[in-house]
């Protein structure tokens, strides 16, 4: 069936902001989404409100909003573009439930819009719980004994009649949010209450427990003529009661027998058939291996997490099959490498694919370490070798936890065998390496079965490579036998966890393997879909497949697992330089470990091996492919840890220098560059020792915020008081960076904070746009609000940003990008930190003042000069106000109080002509609206209180009631401010947490104090969150929100694609007559 001719123009909703259960897979099927539909010759409007995606790049789609992702926004875009069709099912569970709630309202029928992909009804049968329930009795397919309820009373009738332990799941979500297995009525109370506030429609599944279970999915893709495939099959290691999106799992299924995955084939086929889904779905199934019985847990009618490791562990490309699908093609259209077409499709591969989860524990601290229902993790990877093993062990080294194996983590291995069996009974991110050493130590391995319900093949897998570690134990402090090195390397061991377990350096385990000819061969995982497309992995098991070109080459070392501090927006500066590289006429090898993402996909590079990004694996590609250099730059933290190795092995490294990456980490080199250039910055100091940092604390004095060195996204930063407070850090933080010294510095209690972002070529630097944080200092830059251009920084101050920007890139020779952090204090700028390589602000730089600042570095790095790039300043005619997006909902246990460690998952973009419209935009974007009217609560810690004058008046001015707590009260009345007072937490009732329950507040605006915010004040935040309050921490924000509202008010703001906001700017370009010109105004 060719193209439609019933349609032109094509709407895709993406997902929006990056949270956990829904990361940057969506990215990836939206950009495929975009480029397949285009490629059959429709025009494709796009809808996100996320920045930091390669889908909202202006020549992804022929039309681009960067808008909040709500009803009123759509319904705006669709009168206004009058798309044909809409296409739901590529923007995770945000896209669905968007399509569903447009449909319902009417809004898809009045503009004569339809849904294609998946129908309206088949997100019902698919996605509420009830309507999936009868649509699976009427093909005869078994659940999970389940009923659904809309209150909690119902919930606990429920669980009376199926017996504790049940599992809450509520509708319409993804992720697992608000769900969980309750054990008793009191934690049913809990979850059941948390499942119902977090379904669109109020409605959640009590379920009998499969808890231990074995957990089996699989990805189907089904056709216009009802031809149906089986992507893949993928089998969780990880037993029912761990969400899928934090379970180990494997590609193909490796215990699982024939016929029982043909039978779960059949229920799959039969399950979409009824469902009606054009494209891909991931049906989930538990197994009860004792009785043999099989029942679906869940099916997701879109592209999912899983979609994107089944599209990455097979080399079939969902989402843009489903696209293809969804715009009138049929199987039997789209070629098949193997077979002709994809309807003959049958996975084949021979190798085994393995998907680790990468949690963020660490970055909350009060947050227990236990799976359960609810998903947890930020990231994964993914890892292909030729046996289980050898991609088991590639899977640990490519999470970048600095583990290149499974023994000896923390200090399991000093930990008697009891203890280890105690932990293993309440699974945790730590339960793969908890279970090495409990084997090592002679722990059964159907004891461990029981205990984990993990099947015995995963465990005798596991129980063969302690073995064998055990072997190569017997060598400490000498050399390995030849045969059991080459064994070690067959079985997944890395080069350096060899050399630390017989205590030599990890070069002279390379050098022996080298000269035993023990080295990395290659295999492709050959492409559908497409005419002749492959990617790459390594195998010590198999000979070299791979061959190589002559051609002239680049490699780009990606960022590895998306965590907190390193996100989606370095892999969008690798694909843009994997795109420049292209396009300067080089071979572009692309190598990363990420399955979420476009860096990931088989056509970003013209080479991609997806590979750990550790300095054996680098090496091992860069000996085969020999290309000119390596960027290391834009992978975040991760290729920069490994630079000075790879340069020392031979690496040229593309772009700023290792030594220079090296010298702006190094505080005492970059204090002495920055004295002699004249830049100020607080007073600071380095100490190795508590009793160094005591003295520096001496003499700097309080406060003070220190941090170790070589981190990214804040990790271990905090604001200290006194010695007390500094004593306590530095007991943590020791076993934070052991190899590395604490940094010191004066913290500048009430600065407006900036950064700017230059691209440089070694002897002069362009800085596009200066972004003024809208937190004061003390947040995290990632963590802060942001706006472009600035709003209350003075034009000098600006200029001196700039010109700073520019001597601190000419005199550390940066070519490339550069970030550089800045705090204005008593009228001074003072540099913070300068950051020589990509940043997380470089994409909002880059679509808010429409230049693509990692394409331009690229081509910079490869030899141009700025001058040949004919780069002008701009005015920029509109403000984009940057906001972050918080986890807090997923961990209720967590006191959401913003700090100097970044905690965000992803970032949201407001765009308008006005400051107050964008940044009510943004806050709009985050799915909680400001309130235009009603009451605001202020419960404003001692420090703080002088500054809250302001927010208090303009709130008071904009007509709202105002509520504070007995000190705020007392003080505001000192000031000549009425307010009314309400109860704290523990003085009375009704308290200021009953006014949140029962609704009677609107707004909250709540400052932490000291070290450690009271307990009261975290269950104030935590209420909020709870019952979807908006909630504000810094005073600097709660002014930003006023005002925002008071804009806001003046009328809605209208929608604006990006495209026209950047026209918009090239009709501004600065000429000398234009200087000074007033800003254009406007209502979007």
């Amino acid at each position: 069936m060719p193209k439609r001719t019933d349609i032109e123009k094509i709407l895709i909703i993406g997902s929006g902001p990056i949270v956990i259960g829904q990361a940057c897979e969506f990215d990836y099927s939206g950009t495929q989404a975009c480029k397949a539909l285009r490629s059959l010759g429709y025009k494709v409007v796009l809808v996100n409100s996320n920045p930091a995606t390669i889908m909202t790049d202006p020549n992804m789609a022929d039309v681009t909003y960067i808008e909040p992702l709500n009803v009123n926004v759509l319904t705006e875009i669709i009168e206004r573009e009058r798309p044909d069709a809409l296409l739901p099912n590529l923007g995770g569970q945000s896209g669905l439930n968007l399509a569903s709630e447009l449909y319902r309202k009417g809004v898809l029928d009045t503009n004569g819009v339809k849904v294609i992909g998946v129908g309206v009804d088949a997100i019902e049968r698919g996605e509420d719980r009830l309507a999936f329930k009868e649509t699976m009795q009427r093909l005869k397919i078994e659940m999970p004994r389940s009923r659904t309820v809309e209150d909690v009373a119902d919930a606990e009738k429920v669980a009376e009649e199926l017996g504790y332990p049940v599992v809450i799941r509520p509708a319409y979500t993804m992720g697992g949010t608000g769900g969980g297995l309750v054990y008793n009525v009191e934690e049913l109370r809990t979850v059941a209450s948390r499942g119902l506030a977090a379904s669109l429609v109020h409605q959640v599944l009590v379920e009998e427990s499969v808890l231990g279970w074995e957990e089996l999915e699989l990805e189907v893709v089904r056709d216009a003529k009802n031809q149906m495939i089986t992507v893949c099959f993928i089998e969780n290691v990880d037993a029912m009661g761990i969400h899928t999106g934090d379970s180990f799992c494997t590609a193909p299924m490796l215990t699982i027998a024939p016929e029982l995955q043909k039978r779960l084939q059949q229920h799959a086929y039969d399950i979409v058939e009824a469902i009606q889904v054009i494209g891909g779905t991931n049906i989930q199934f538990a197994h009860d291996l004792e009785t043999g019985r099989v029942v679906v847990i869940e099916i997701n009618p879109r592209t999912s997490r899983s979609s994107a490791l089944a599209s990455k562990a097979t080399g079939f490309p969902i989402a843009r099959v489903s696209s293809l699908l969804a715009g009138g093609q049929t199987l039997d259209e789209i070629p098949y490498w193997r077979d002709g077409t994809l309807e003959k499709y049958t996975p084949s591969g021979d190798y085994v694919v393995v998907k680790f989860a990468r949690w963020a524990f660490e970055k909350f601290e009060g947050v227990a370490d236990v799976l359960g229902t609810q998903m947890r993790a930020v990231g994964e990877v993914m890892s292909i070798g030729k046996t289980y093993k050898e991609a088991f062990q590639k899977a640990v080294r490519s999470l970048e936890t600095n583990r290149y194996g499974l023994g000896f983590a923390r200090n399991f291995h000093q930990l008697p065998l009891e203890k280890l069996l105690g932990a293993l009974g309440s699974p945790s991110s730590e339960r793969h390496f908890q279970m090495y050493e409990a084997l090592r130590k002679g722990a059964d391995v159907q004891a461990l079965h029981r205990i984990t319900h993990i099947k015995p093949w995963f465990i005798e897998q596991m129980k063969e490579l302690v073995a064998l570690e055990e072997e190569i134990l017997i060598y400490q402090g000498g050399r390995l036998p030849d045969g059991l090195l080459e064994q070690a390397k067959k079985d997944g061991f890395a080069d350096r966890y060899l050399a630390r377990l017989i205590g030599c350096r990890e070069i002279e385990i390379r050098e022996q393997r080298r000269a035993l000819n023990v080295v990395e061969a290659w295999e492709p995982v050959p492409v559908s879909g497409v005419d002749e497309a492959a990617y790459y992995y390594s195998t010590y098991n198999a000979p070299d497949r791979v061959e190589v070109s002559e051609r002239r080459k680049i490699m780009v070392l990606g960022g590895g697992p998306n965590r907190i501090g390193q996100g989606i927006e370095f892999d969008y500066c690798c694909v843009h330089a994997a795109l420049a590289i292209r396009d300067a006429g080089f071979e572009s090898i692309m190598v990363n470990c990420n399955p979420e993402t476009v860096s990931t996909d088989y056509d970003t590079s013209d080479k991609l091996y997806f590979e750990p990004l550790t300095v054996e694996d680098v090496l091992s590609i860069h000996e085969k492919e020999r290309p000119e250099g390596v960027i290391v730059q834009f992978g975040g933290q991760t290729p920069l840890n490994i630079a000075a190795e790879l340069a020392a092995a031979g690496v040229t490294i593309l772009g700023t220098s290792p030594d220079t990456i090296d010298l702006a980490e190094d505080r005492d080199r970059f204090r002495r560059i920055m004295r002699e250039l004249g830049i100020p910055q607080p007073d600071s100091g380095m100490a190795s020792n508590i009793h160094e940092a005591q003295e520096i604390a001496r003499t700097i004095g309080y406060p003070l915020i220190v941090r170790p060195s070589y981190v990214l996204g804040g990790r271990g930063m905090e604001v200290v008081q006194d010695d007390v407070m500094l004593q306590q850090y530095l007991v943590a933080a020791v076993e934070i960076s052991p190899e590395r010294p604490i940094l010191i510095d004066r913290f500048l209690d009430n600065a407006i904070e900036a950064e700017a972002d230059a691209i440089a070529d070694g002897t002069d630097a362009f800085v596009p746009a200066v972004m003024e944080h809208i937190e004061l200092a003390g947040i995290h830059s990632g963590d802060s609000a942001c706006v472009i251009p600035p709003i209350s920084i003075a034009p000098q101050h600006i200029e001196t940003i700039r010109e700073y920007t520019r001597k601190i890139a000419v005199a550390l020779k940066v070519v490339g990008l550069m970030n550089v952090q800045y705090a204005i204090f008593d009228n001074t700028v003072y540099v913070l930190e300068a950051n020589p390589r990509a940043s997380r602000t470089v994409p909002i730089v880059s679509k808010v003042c429409s230049i693509s600042m990692a394409r331009l570095a690229t081509q910079v790095m490869l030899g141009k000069k700025l001058g040949e790039l004919c780069l002008q300043q701009r005015i920029i005619p509109h403000y984009g106000v940057k906001e972050a997006v918080f986890p807090f909902n997923m961990f209720p246990e967590v006191d959401p109080v913003l700090g100097p460690e970044m905690r965000s998952t992803g970032e949201v973009l407001g765009m308008s002509h006005s400051y107050g419209r964008a940044f009510f935009k943004a806050q709009e974007a985050t799915q909680v609206t400001l309130p235009l009217k009603g009451t605001v609560l202020f419960t404003i810690a001692d420090r703080d209180k002088t500054a809250a004058l302001e927010p208090v008046r303009l709130f008071r001015d904009l007509g709202f009631r105002i509520l504070t707590t007995k000190g705020t009260y007392a003080f505001l009345r000192q000031k000549g401010i009425d307010t009314e007072p309400v109860q704290k937490l523990g003085f009375g009732r009704p308290n200021l947490v009953d006014a949140i329950k029962n609704n009677q507040i609107q707004l909250l605006v709540n400052t932490p104090s000291g070290r450690q915010s009271s307990h009261a004040s975290a269950e104030v935040r935590k209420a909020a969150i709870k019952h979807k309050i908006p909630y504000i921490t810094t005073t600097a924000a709660a002014i930003a929100a006023a005002k925002g509202i008071a804009a806001r008010r003046e009328g809605a703001p209208k929608v604006r694609p990006l495209q026209e906001y950047h026209t918009n700017i090239q009709q501004w370009l600065v000429a000398e007559d234009l200087k000074g010109a007033g800003r254009k105004t406007g209502d979007g």
